[in-house]
C-alpha cells in the first residue's frame, strides 16, 4: 500500500488545485535547467525531496529512502526512470510548467495525465 502511495506521487504526481498565478510551460532543455539547477524539488506531504542535475541524474529521498534515476529531455518534455529504495518506476514523459521561480508542475502522459507541484528551494 505504501508503494502504491508513494509510486502515485512520484507517477501520477498529484493533482493540485491552481493558484492565483498561473503555470508556464517549459518547452526549452535549457529553460528546465535554469528553473530547477542547484535546487531542491519538495512536495512535503509525502517527504518528497529530489534534485534534478544537469548531467542526466536525479537523487533524493521519499518518505525516509532513497530516490535514484535517470532524466533525459525529448521533443520538449521531461522524460525519466526511477527507482524508489528497489521499486522501479518506468520511464515517463512529462510536461513540465512552472508558476514563477516558486513553483514547478509536472503532468505525465505527456500532458494528460495526472500533475503534482514541487516547491522550488
Amino acid at each position: 500500500m505504501l508503494h502504491t502511495v508513494l509510486t502515485t506521487a512520484l507517477l501520477s504526481l498529484i493533482a493540485l488545485p491552481a493558484a492565483a498565478e498561473s503555470f508556464s510551460r517549459i518547452s526549452d532543455r535549457d529553460d528546465f535547467l535554469q528553473t530547477v539547477q542547484g535546487r531542491e524539488l519538495r512536495l512535503g506531504m509525502f517527504g518528497i525531496a529530489l534534485q534534478v542535475e544537469p548531467d542526466g541524474d536525479i537523487r533524493g529521498r521519499a518518505l525516509g529512502w532513497d530516490v535514484t534515476g535517470k532524466w533525459e529531455w525529448q521533443d520538449g518534455y521531461f522524460c525519466r526512470e526511477m527507482d524508489w529504495s528497489g521499486y522501479p518506476i518506468p520511464k515517463n514523459c512529462q510536461l513540465v510548467e512552472a508558476r514563477g521561480d516558486e513553483e514547478i508542475r509536472f503532468t505525465v502522459d505527456r500532458g494528460t495525465g495526472d500533475s503534482a507541484s514541487f516547491k522550488l528551494r
